[in-house]
């Protein structure tokens, strides 16, 4: 992994070369012009993971960056503790909570010791979860002491280690994003994914209401809809929404959101992908299908939101079915490769480029497909 390198006067020069490789990968698709939309140039990601480096007395955050040995790259490749005092990637709090937390724990040997990793959750706002991860079981002492770091640091944290989990307040933040003059609030949970980069999630979701807009006499299917982060923005856009996920943590999150935002249109279904296409067939049944009512439903609309694999065969079969698909993807080459299948049945009407990661090569693309005539 090589550490990005933040220099927010070349930003402008780096995005262009992201639009400029994007357009030409998918040129053979003869898609509509890109839309691209920037990301802040720093101080962008509201999450990140740091190792806790131990050096004698002293302790620092590190990062590894691969190198590959020279002269034979089939041996393995060396790993470099880089040292960090700082993170321009990371959000200000982060920035500002970095050198503070390891000022209060360098000579607290009950906090200090054996301390492996530190993971930042923050908050536009500045709401900010710290988890302390450690080698070692975590007691009474510990939580005492851990209670008076977090009210010094005005932090809320969570401790972690060997089949231990100790929560001293909260396990999550409450995001709250306002797009398109409303206001949209996500609790998001510890260890569990949220879109990093709040500015450029923010664009993602005005875009995708935007494409989606003229949809009210129809219903929306969401696959992978994670914590609802998609599905709370668009609900209002669609008759009724019924969405699927597979992991237990990110449904419950989905239903917590869905509440805590007054939508009572939509439906969370805890299941994979396969499984819904297998229910949608009347393959797979069982009590918890039936109280969908699928038969009530007029799915005009598909989103889905697939990790970087993208979809199987299958499941691009499936999207074929639907009159209007919403695809965002992480991962520019699978979604090329998905393209190839999709643009038999339907072709490409909006196409967006989503910084969502400056200073890498990782690319986050929106595409609105439409059945062809």
């Amino acid at each position: 992994m090589a550490i990005p390198v933040v220099d927010p006067a070349r930003y402008d020069q780096q995005l262009e070369a992201k639009r400029r490789r994007i357009t030409e990968q998918f040129a053979r698709f003869s898609p509509p012009p890109l839309a691209v939309y920037a990301s802040p140039p720093s101080h962008y990601r509201q999450r990140c993971e740091f190792r806790i480096w131990h050096e004698g007395d002293d302790l620092f955050y590190a990062m590894f960056e691969m190198q590959a040995s020279e002269g034979d790259p089939e041996a393995p490749r060396k790993k470099t503790v880089i040292r960090l005092d700082d993170y321009p990637v990371a959000s200000l709090r982060i920035n500002a909570l970095m050198p503070a937390l390891l000022d209060a724990i360098r000579d607290n040997d009950l906090l200090r010791r054996r301390l492996f990793q530190v993971d930042f959750l923050t908050t536009l706002a500045g709401e900010a979860l710290v988890t302390l991860i450690y080698h070692r079981p975590l007691d009474e002492a510990w939580e005492a002491e851990a209670r008076r770091l977090q009210e010094r640091l005005g932090v809320m944290i969570i401790g972690r280690a060997r089949k231990q989990r100790r929560v001293l307040e909260r396990d999550h933040v409450w995001e709250r994003l306002e797009v398109e003059g409303r206001e949209f609030v996500y609790q998001q949970v510890e260890n569990s994914f949220t879109q990093p980069n709040a500015e450029i999630c923010r664009s993602m979701l005005a875009w995708a209401r935007e494409v989606t807009r003229d949809s009210r006499d129809g219903d929306l299917v969401e696959l992978y809809c994670g914590n609802g982060n998609f599905t709370v923005a668009l609900a209002e856009n669609f008759r009724r929404v019924l969405a699927t996920e597979i992991s237990r943590t990110a449904v419950a999150s989905a239903r917590e959101n869905l509440a805590a935002n007054g939508i009572d249109n939509v439906t969370v279904g805890r299941m994979s992908a396969e499984e819904f296409a297998a229910a949608l067939k009347g393959e797979k049944g069982g009590r918890r299908v039936a109280e969908w009512a699928l038969d009530e439903y007029d799915f005009t609309t598909v989103l889905v939101d697939p990790p970087r694999a993208g979809l199987d065969e299958a499941s691009c079969r499936q999207l074929s079915g639907y009159s209007r698909i919403v695809y965002i993807s992480c991962n520019p080459e699978t979604l090329a490769s998905n393209l190839e299948r999709l643009t038999e049945t339907h072709r490409i009407t909006r196409f967006a480029l989503f910084d969502q990661f400056p200073w890498t090569h990782h690319c986050e693309c929106g595409v609105l497909l439409e059945r062809r005539d």
